[in-house]
């Protein structure tokens, strides 16, 4: 068994150098630790949600929607927003217990990306978790 720390420093380097031979999906929680989503490292860092709707796509750490939308961050395998709030996580980032997954859906379609809003500054993250659920956080960048 990996521990903790190591499996997340490996899921790291897989989404930081994705000719590195990894897991295919990364899990998406939220903060009840409910599989909503996944990143298909060999569909160029697509987000799909557990339906298979495809809704945005990880530029290094940064998050982007099909509609060309910044939607936040990915560090250090949390999921933030724009005011530095946790919404989303994947196993081993935080001490939380999470749900078994249930099967996943074919994925749909992944749509053309559009011109790229300019990043802003990062916010000081918190501690805290967003009121944003992780769902409707991912699709304010769907198409």
């Amino acid at each position: 068994m990996i521990p903790d720390k190591l499996k997340l420093l490996l899921i790291t380097l897989c989404l930081l150098f994705s000719s590195v031979a990894c897991a295919r999906e990364i899990t998406l929680f939220d903060r009840e630790g409910t599989a909503i989503a996944y990143i298909d490292t060999n569909e160029e860092l697509t987000i799909f949600l557990w339906n298979g709707t495809p809704v945005a796509y990880l530029e290094k750490s940064t998050i982007y929607g099909f509609n060309g939308k910044h939607l936040g961050w990915f560090k250090d395998g949390i999921v933030r927003d724009h005011q530095g709030g946790g919404v989303g996580f994947i196993e081993g980032a935080v001490s939380k217990l999470t749900k078994l997954e249930p099967l996943k859906s074919l994925q749909k379609l992944t749509p053309l990306r559009s011109l790229q809003e300019l990043e802003p500054l990062e916010p000081l993250f918190k501690d805290s978790w967003s009121r944003i659920p992780l769902d409707l956080f991912l699709l304010q960048g769907a198409k």
